[in-house]
């Protein structure tokens, strides 16, 4: 099992308190404040992104069990870079607000590759076998 650094450790913690004050800052007030349309429109994706956010506060104390909370970040973070802001950028139709978007969530494709302990995560999330997917046992 390969050991993480303190340093990583505290670098982890350092990004869920950023997630959480981030995404306490933009989700929230607008879950808590809303109006019907705006509900029906946006209310999924920014209840998705609450609840992260809400989590995260897990990964402060607990950096290397919600480690998949960074996956998941990293992950959805590089689909949007990749399949929405690219395609708006090749064809010159990049905005202010979209400027703006692509700023924050390029953030975080930059910076979530070098926080994530990957050779953990190698250990853990690859190498090791998965649950059992019974209680009954195979002779």
């Amino acid at each position: 099992m390969p050991e993480v650094s303190t340093f990583r450790l505290y670098l982890m913690r350092a990004v869920y308190v950023l997630m959480f004050a981030g995404g306490g800052l933009a989700f929230w007030p607008r879950i808590i404040h809303h109006s019907s349309a705006w509900a029906l429109r946006w209310g999924d994706t920014n209840s998705l992104l609450a609840g992260l956010t809400a989590l995260t506060v897990l990964g402060i104390r607990y950096p290397l069990k919600m480690l998949p909370l960074l996956l998941f970040e990293l992950t959805w973070k590089t689909i949007w870079m990749i399949a929405i802001a690219f395609p708006l950028w090749s064809s010159n139709l990049i905005d202010q607000q979209t400027r703006e978007s692509i700023f924050a969530v390029g953030m975080g494709v930059v910076i979530l590759p070098f926080v994530i302990p990957w050779a953990y995560v190698w250990a853990n999330f690859v190498k090791t076998p998965g649950d059992r997917w019974s209680h009954a046992q195979i002779p």
